[in-house]
């Protein structure tokens, strides 16, 4: 079914479209993170630096500890195309395999901007944050915190 809308039309609707972030996944890793008694982090914040050629970057993890300069990323399995968990769409296929592709992208090009910027960064599929998985998800970030 052809869509009522024009490309303009539909972009500029779905552009008042506000997200929510990974309020699930996010809130979940809040939880451990208190269970644990890891304290210090901040959600949603800002981190701001320079990449290999000069440029300024801006990257907002999900979580940021900046005093042990840590950051957390929880990666969505669908969104991010996790190997296990990912699936990819039937319809309009190309659009999104060039969306996954484009995210991941990113993902790999914010994490050098932030190791060369100093930080440590921790990235976390969703699926690690199942009860079946937390006895590996603590052990995974208790090297980090150690």
């Amino acid at each position: 079914m052809a869509d009522i809308y024009t490309r303009a039309q539909r972009s500029a609707l779905m552009a008042k479209v506000r997200g929510r972030g990974n309020a699930t996944t996010e809130g979940a890793l809040a939880a451990v993170l208190r269970a644990e008694g890891w304290s210090g982090w901040r959600r949603q914040q800002s981190v701001r630096g320079r990449d290999a050629q000069g440029a300024p970057f801006r990257v907002r993890p999900d979580f940021v500890f900046r005093a042990r300069g840590l950051v957390v990323f929880v990666d969505g399995c669908f969104w991010h195309g996790c190997p296990r968990h990912g699936t990819q769409p039937k319809g309009n296929a190309a659009f999104w395999r060039a969306k996954f592709r484009r995210n991941r992208e990113r993902d790999r090009r914010d994490t050098r901007n932030l190791r060369r910027a100093g930080w440590q960064v921790v990235r976390l599929w969703e699926h690690e944050l199942r009860v079946k998985a937390r006895v590996a998800l603590l052990a995974k970030l208790r090297r980090r915190f150690a």
